[in-house]
């Protein structure tokens, strides 16, 4: 399977890590309507191409997302015009189901995704990190929910999963106010793993990282990733039963035996794609 060319994006591969990295750098990578279905499909090329381990989610020029492109706000009354205000209705619905979708193929990918954040996130691009695995930043990354100042409520995923990983009340607060916080405060109340000093030291930080989580055997990352996914919407007993059904199979792997020899040999092992 070939890497995709895709409008707006820029992919590679090399050592089991794909860089997907938003490639509109002009227009500080904001999202237009292409930009939304070319995101899915490099994200369901990283999910079905087994030689992808790890997922790096990057960005060309300063800015890592400044959200939805303008244009494509203006263009949702023509998009979805009709004379009958319900049926109006349902295609605005569908058409916001699929961008949701569209940010929902980062979570779906059965590889981790790792966003390497810098400059601006604001909206649409807060709904795309909080899909990710994990989530880096050098010290000049700022986050907004600025939906909330377009006179709407965030609908692509940033008020469903952004309470899941920083306090309740602080993910309200960013909600309801729209305020603008750097990194050290995204880190500060858990929506960052780390801050690195530039963009240089971003790079290698989240490229290190990338490099450790593909050395691993893909078959439990995968799985690993999957009952993670599982667990978080779900109570303990249902993510026991579902690792326990997932480990009947996987723990009958050959990476098993593999890991056992490296490491009884003080080597690293070498896995399957």
């Amino acid at each position: 399977m070939d890497i995709p060319e895709l409008d707006h994006f820029a992919l590679s591969l090399e050592a089991g890590v794909a860089r997907i990295a938003f490639d509109r750098p002009a227009h500080a990578n904001a999202l237009d309507a292409p930009m939304w279905t070319a995101m899915r499909s490099a994200f369901e090329w990283a999910d079905r191409y087994d030689p992808v381990r790890v997922v790096v989610l990057a960005a060309h020029g300063k800015h890592f997302c400044a959200g939805i492109d303008l244009s494509l706000l203006a263009s949702v009354p023509r998009r979805i015009g009709h004379a009958d205000a319900a049926r109006a209705q349902e295609k605005l619905r569908h058409m916001i189901a699929d961008m949701q979708d569209c940010v929902s193929a980062i979570e779906r990918c059965r590889k981790p995704v790792i966003a390497a954040i810098q400059g601006a996130c604001i909206g649409g691009g807060v709904d795309i990190v909080t899909a990710c695995d994990m989530r880096y930043a050098n010290a000049n990354a700022r986050f907004a929910v600025r939906e909330i100042d377009m006179a709407m409520a965030a609908d692509i995923g940033t008020l469903q999963r952004l309470p899941r990983l920083v306090p309740e009340g602080i993910a309200r607060e960013l909600a309801f106010t729209g305020r603008e916080i750097g990194a050290e405060e995204a880190a500060r109340i858990g929506l960052l793993n780390r801050v690195f000093e530039s963009g240089e030291a971003l790079t290698e930080g989240v490229g290190e990282v990338a490099r450790c989580i593909a050395a691993k055997s893909p078959l439990a990352v995968r799985g690993t990733k999957a009952v993670l996914n599982h667990g978080r919407d779900h109570s303990i007993e249902d993510g026991l039963a579902f690792v326990a059904n997932w480990n009947a199979s996987a723990l009958l792997s050959r990476d098993m035996q593999l890991a056992a020899e490296a490491i009884g040999a003080g080597r690293a092992p070498a896995f399957d794609d």
